[in-house]
């Protein structure tokens, strides 16, 4: 097993993808977090909210969500805030442990 350097990168940069089966299953899982918390910032932004007037009623309310978890996780795909990195390596110590 190649060890992988998942130092914080600055914003933008894609974060490195591990080899290795369970680690790229862990990165996987970290990556998705990261979107779903990335998901409830834009959400508290209001980021994807129906607009008062002429909006697009009940509809576009209900698949807000949807709008902001795909922008998340094209937010991630482009690196992120970094938090999968760290969530990678919290989930890759605690297996190690194991």
């Amino acid at each position: 097993m190649t060890p992988i350097d998942l130092t914080s990168s600055p914003m933008g940069a894609k974060p490195p993808v591990p080899t290795d089966k369970r680690d790229a299953a862990l990165f996987q899982a970290a990556q998705d977090l990261e979107a779903s918390f990335l998901a409830e910032m834009l959400k508290s932004a209001g980021f994807g909210k129906p607009r008062d007037a002429y909006g697009g009623g009940i509809g576009e309310e209900q698949f807000g969500s949807f709008l902001r978890q795909e922008q998340a996780k094209e937010m991630v795909k482009q690196g992120g805030i970094g938090l999968a990195e760290s969530l990678f390596e919290a989930l890759k110590e605690r297996a190690d442990a194991e």
